[in-house]
Parts: C-alpha cells; sequence; structure tokens
C-alpha cells in the first residue's frame, strides 16, 4: 500500500467503526421507539456514508464499499457479541474468518 492511500483506508475504517456505532445504537432504540438511540444510529450512519464518499476519491468503490461491509458486518458481530450478550456459535466464527480473508484479500488486490 502506498503512503497516498493511506488517508483512504483510514477513511473506509472510520466509516466502518460510525456504521458498527450506528448498528449498536439501533439495537438499542427497540425498533426507533427510544428516540435518542435512533436519532444517534440515524447520524452516525450519515458521518460513514461522508467518509465512504471520501475514500471513494481515492479508491475503487467496489473495493471501498466491500471493506466497509466486512469491517462493518465483522464490528457489529463482534459488538453484539461483547456489548448485547449476543452469542456466536462455531460458523458465525467461521464467517468472521473468512470475512478477514476477503478483507485482506480486497486490500492486496
Amino acid at each position: 500500500m502506498s503512503l497516498s492511500a493511506l488517508p483512504f483506508l483510514l477513511a473506509v475504517m472510520l466509516a466502518a467503526a460510525l456504521d458498527v456505532g450506528a448498528n449498536l445504537l439501533l439495537a438499542r432504540s427497540h425498533g426507533f421507539t427510544r428516540r435518542g438511540p435512533a436519532l444517534g444510529a440515524l447520524a452516525l450512519v450519515g458521518l460513514a456514508f461522508t467518509c465512504l464518499a471520501y475514500a471513494t476519491r481515492g479508491m475503487d468503490l467496489s473495493v471501498a464499499y466491500a471493506m466497509w461491509g466486512g469491517f462493518g458486518i465483522l464490528g457489529t458481530s463482534l459488538g453484539g457479541w461483547a456489548m448485547l450478550g449476543q452469542r456466536p456459535n462455531a460458523v458465525a466464527w467461521l464467517g468472521m474468518a473468512l470475512l478477514v480473508a476477503g478483507i485482506t484479500a480486497l486490500h492486496l488486490a
């Protein structure tokens, strides 16, 4: 990876982190019945898309979106496990490992 690509990769990672935060707030909103977490989730999604839009200035949309989605799924799964008491089974852990491998392969492409 060239140093000039670093800001765009960081933007994708920030977009994914914001997406994970939005997803966890969405769970706390109880189907948008709790206004604070619901509005927080919407705000974080908007910020995540802003970061993703910036990332597409320096990388292909297909790579940026796939990395954002993969990191988002991975982070949401781990966040649900750590913060919401959700317990992934063996197949879920395997899927997360495959996500990491896929994200790595996309980044190296």
